[in-house]
């Protein structure tokens, strides 16, 4: 468990966070400026803030009041940056190792071959960093701080300067990691996506306070938290298994909320996932559609409606205890009277799903 308590000021700009990161992938998320960069840092002693404490598994890092303050190179904390930062004399396999040696002796984790494996650099350990591609050089980043045994990983938008398919190779890779080293990770990104795919807590930041934080379902399903999400990004997740790879394509899969069938998904059958649902895809109706091309029609209840400032409004509902959201307008929530309790059925075509917001589950 990290626990984050810090007070900071800038000129112009003052921070004021708390929260706790339990086990798992801890995102923080906020528009640039935010603070999300200055907490990070602190939490791997690079700032030293002007008041508060932080602590990792019990142990003191930062005490304000106390006058305590565990220097950077004694604190246990992996630190993977937006640029792999690696030894551009050393081979892929040095650079690791490299990591090995920071380890302290005694300390436990996933050996050598297992990151190679996990990461799929078995391929690249003769290669330099110059001959590497900006997502192998990531991958390459991300094992060595890996290797020298951290108590906690710091990922400051490790992502942010990969194109499109480099960024979507990276995530599945990072979902590995997530589930089968349980180390954890605090992770700072401004894309919904990546944070949908891989958190398990989330922790929203504003104007250098915590708005939202929650489990990573609670967080995207909230209304409130919408806006700083982005109206065109807010959706909610649900959670689905795959149940059946049809012979036209689709693969239909099952959850609390009902079956779902989306274009063709690689994965096994019995594969957990979950799927983030934009709001602005999902439509609402007061009777069970009939004759339209939308396969996945959803049985629900509005738990609640947020009106906007203009003519949009957000209804969020529960389909078998999962939580989804849906973007209308006003007149729609007027006409429909829309309000807590109101039985409906949400309408979601297949093909609105897109690839990159189908991740493993946790």
């Amino acid at each position: 468990m990290l626990s984050v308590d810090l007070r900071h000021a800038f000129p112009g700009f003052a921070l004021s966070v708390a929260f706790d990161a339990p086990p798992g992938v801890t995102a923080l998320f906020g528009r640039s400026g935010s603070g999300k960069s200055t907490v990070v840092n602190a939490v791997a002693g690079l700032l030293k803030p002007d008041a508060g404490r932080i602590a990792l598994d019990g142990a003191v890092l930062f005490d304000g009041a106390a006058g305590h303050w565990v220097p950077p190179h004694r604190r246990r904390v992996g630190y993977v940056f937006q640029d792999a930062r690696l030894f551009p004399h050393l081979n892929v396999r040095q650079n690791l190792i490299y990591g090995l040696r920071l380890a302290p002796r005694g300390a436990t984790g996933p050996d050598f071959g297992r990151i190679v494996d996990l990461l799929g650099l078995g391929a690249l350990l003769a290669r330099r960093p110059a001959a590497l591609s900006g997502g192998e050089r990531q991958r390459v980043a991300i094992g060595r701080a890996i290797l020298a045994r951290p108590n906690l990983l710091l990922m400051d938008e490790p992502l942010a300067a990969l194109d499109p398919p480099r960024r979507a190779e990276i995530l599945t890779y990072l979902e590995r990691l997530r589930d089968e080293t349980r180390l954890p990770i605090l992770y700072v990104s401004h894309s919904v996506a990546e944070v949908a795919r891989l958190a398990t807590t989330v922790v929203l930041l504003r104007d250098g306070r915590v708005s939202h934080t929650g489990s990573v379902a609670e967080v995207f399903a909230d209304p409130g938290a919408a806006t700083l999400l982005g109206l065109r990004e807010a959706g909610a997740l649900l959670s689905a298994r795959v149940a059946a790879q049809d012979a036209d394509g689709l693969t239909r899969l099952d959850g609390a909320c009902g079956s779902l069938w989306l274009p063709h998904i690689e994965a096994p059958l019995g594969t957990d996932l979950r799927l983030r649902i934009l709001a602005q895809d999902v439509m609402l109706a007061i009777e069970r559609p009939r004759g339209i091309s939308a396969l996945n029609v959803l049985a629900g209840e509005v738990r609640a409606v947020r009106i906007g400032d203009g003519p949009g409004a957000l209804v969020q509902l529960s389909v078998g205890g999962e939580a989804l959201l849906a973007r209308v307008t006003r007149r729609s929530v007027a006409a429909l009277d829309l309000r807590p309790g109101r039985p409906v059925f949400a309408v979601l075509k297949a093909v609105s799903v897109a690839r990159g917001d189908i991740g493993d589950a946790v």
